[in-house]
């Protein structure tokens, strides 16, 4: 059966790596004078891999419909692993505040897809980024930019220019989650594939990797809901 893959070429590169996204697209990131027949040869090696990652029975299952929350005072929302009570409020509130509670200013409540989406920003700065120069010093390594982004499919990753992006979902979940995605991008610095080695030095810094990685193929479409 013929097996679809973008190649994606980068100067910077100098090893090959094959990557499966969430939305089931098969990428090569691949050195620019890496032949294309090599690439097939490579690829054809990963394809038991590959198709374990595409058949994934939950990481890589279509999304849900959205569960249809309405924003509403009693409703929850997550942060960091936890459901908190909203309560929209008719007063001179001009932002939300979160006091063990969301305090949602009334005139917020039409706009439900982005209501709270500034705010996990906010926090996903305050709370991610000094998380990645902690694990960075325990690891040994050093990158060049931490960011929160806004990915569809990702929840974190490592360029070639040892850029490390986490997408500002993952404020939604436990500490032990964002954690492990910290570290399993900061791990690419030192070892760029997912081999024994990568996973050893994941594992030695992030002890609830097993758990963390089962929470993600549990949890993962939770992170991506509106509210």
């Amino acid at each position: 059966m013929e097996l679809a893959y973008e190649i994606r070429r980068s100067s910077k590169r100098r090893k090959l790596t094959i990557t499966v996204e969430r939305d089931r697209r098969v990428i090569v990131h691949a050195p620019m004078t890496t032949p294309e027949a090599k690439i097939r040869e490579i690829v054809e090696t990963k394809r038991l891999w590959i198709y374990e990652k595409l058949h994934h029975p939950q990481k890589y299952r279509e999304l849900p419909h959205a569960p249809g929350k309405e924003l509403v005072s009693g409703e929850s929302a997550l942060y960091l692993g936890r459901h908190y009570r909203i309560e929209v409020v008719e007063s001179d509130l001009s932002e939300i505040r979160f006091a063990q509670r969301f305090y949602i200013p009334a005139s917020y409540v039409q706009n439900r897809k982005t209501v709270l989406r500034e705010w996990y920003i906010q926090k996903a700065h305050e709370k991610i980024l000094p998380r990645v120069r902690h694990h960075a010093r325990q690891l040994g390594v050093a990158f060049n930019k931490a960011k929160i982004v806004d990915s569809s499919y990702r929840w974190g990753s490592c360029t070639v220019k040892n850029n490390v992006n986490f997408n500002w979902r993952l404020i939604k979940a436990p500490m032990f989650i964002i954690d492990y995605v910290i570290v399993h991008e900061l791990a690419h610095l030192l070892e760029g594939n997912h081999t024994s080695r990568f996973w050893n030095i994941v594992r030695s810094q992030s002890p609830m990797m097993d758990k963390a990685k089962q929470w993600l193929m549990e949890n993962g479409n939770i992170l991506e809901e509106d509210v």
